[in-house]
């Protein structure tokens, strides 16, 4: 069985996981409202992806 030589310190050990850090999630502009979106999602408010309309949204 493998047994390390020396005890990896916390300073080396936090450094290895500095990649873990979460990321800020990346928002895109809706085509068609203009509104903030997820990339690659349904915009909530006007229910368009592209070019097509797959959640009916009544106009009030």
């Amino acid at each position: 069985m493998a047994v390390p030589r020396n005890r990896t310190s916390n300073s080396k050990k936090n450094m290895k996981r500095s990649h873990h850090a979460k990321k800020p999630k990346t928002l895109t502009a809706c085509m068609g409202c203009g509104s903030m979106r997820r990339p690659h999602a349904i915009c909530l408010s006007c229910g368009r992806y592209g070019d097509k309309t797959y959640i009916a949204k009544e106009q009030a």
